[in-house]
């Protein structure tokens, strides 16, 4: 199957047919921007590195993502034997999700693009197809991502601007200068440059960092921004100031599977993956944000076990159907931080943040709102 063919069935299974998005997708080699990517066989990444299009185009061609960085180490400049420790730091986020970006972003023709987060370039090339180069402006903190994006872009014809900026911080561009702003990474509050760079009227879309929550916003007249958060979900790195994260909570958390909790109690509900239990886990990271998690369950005993850079942990154990055994210490207590929301959903129904109006100070502070509900991030 050529290229061509496997871009065109792509946008097809991830576009409606009416969809202005459909022909940037069909028109983007997305080959090209992922080479060679990681993954996961176990508890270690190896780099895959195809040798045919046999190989390749199945991967690429998928609405999946691929993991092109791991702890810093890009994919495309790794040995055969090498095994990174550390997070994923890039990849070339699956089509749909970026379309799906594009689409809350309501991008008109003749809009001004600022896209946050170049990663592997595929994004960019689809705000390029759909409104030309001169139109589309993408930043990036890794000066390699950007260089190869820039490189990879070329080959398909476009030529957008990128830079390598910290996109949390100023940003080098005439205040209004955009009409959209879209990001693929994920903040904990909206950089106040990005509010400085959008005009009003303009809109921005990003993703709280530590949750699945979509933020929605438009700039008004006096500087500040008023949207909603999304019902739909969405999942990105958080953005990063150099070309890895901040050490976390993994050796706590590593800890945490074996020491005795300064208290011990039975918890009232059962033991829950939290990662996969997206909107519970997009509550706790508003309300405790930085909460790193592990989850075992071998079908008869069930472990989920909670560390935080602040020191405090947790673990819960139950077997079989019965309660669990909650250890916890460190100066907060994290089981019950997540139980007082899993009680919060018994009571009301359902969680609050999804649906909620947001208004987003010009010094990028977003206050939420649902009913009684409030929080300030």
């Amino acid at each position: 199957m050529s290229w061509e063919a496997a871009a065109a069935d792509l946008a097809a299974r991830v576009t409606h047919r009416s969809s202005r998005w459909r022909m940037p997708v069909a028109r983007t080699p997305r080959h090209v921007f992922v080479p060679a990517w990681w993954e996961a066989d176990g508890d270690r990444w190896e780099v895959h590195e195809p040798l045919t299009e046999e190989q390749w185009f199945p991967a690429a061609y998928a609405d999946r993502s691929l993991v092109t960085s791991v702890g810093g180490l890009h994919a495309d400049r790794a040995k055969p034997d090498d095994h990174p420790v550390g997070r994923p730091t890039s990849s070339a986020t699956l089509p749909s999700l970026v379309v799906a970006m594009f689409q809350h972003a309501r991008i008109d023709d003749g809009d001004e693009l600022l896209d946050v987060g170049t990663g592997s370039g595929y994004g960019t090339a689809l705000a390029a197809h759909r409104l030309g180069d001169e139109a589309v402006t993408s930043i990036d903190v890794d000066p390699y991502l950007v260089e190869t994006a820039r490189h990879r872009l070329a080959i398909a014809g476009l030529h957008p601007t990128l830079e390598t900026v910290d996109a949390t911080g100023p940003l080098p561009v005439k205040a209004g200068a955009f009409d959209r702003i879209v990001a693929t990474v994920a903040v904990r509050t909206v950089p106040p440059g990005w509010l400085a760079a959008l005009c009003p009227g303009g809109r921005l879309v990003t993703t709280i960092a530590g949750t699945s929550l979509i933020l929605t916003a438009e700039k008004r007249e006096d500087g500040s921004a008023a949207g909603r958060l999304e019902w739909d979900r969405a999942g990105f790195m958080p953005a990063r100031h150099g070309a890895n994260y901040p050490a976390g909570a993994s050796g706590l958390l590593a800890a945490a599977h074996e020491i005795d909790g300064e208290d011990v109690t039975t918890g009232p509900y059962p033991v829950v993956d939290v990662v996969n239990a997206w909107d519970l886990d997009s509550m706790l990271g508003i309300t405790a944000p930085g909460i790193e998690h592990a989850y075992q369950d071998d079908g008869h005993r069930r472990t989920a076990v909670m560390a935080h850079p602040d020191g405090s942990w947790a673990r819960a154990v139950s077997v079989g159907d019965e309660r669990p055994t909650v250890h916890q210490g460190g100066p907060r207590r994290l089981w019950d931080l997540l139980d007082e929301l899993r009680a919060y959903w018994l009571q009301h129904g359902e969680l609050p943040a999804r649906g909620a109006r947001a208004l987003i100070t010009p010094d990028g502070e977003t206050r939420l709102a649902r009913g009684k509900w409030r929080a300030v991030l």
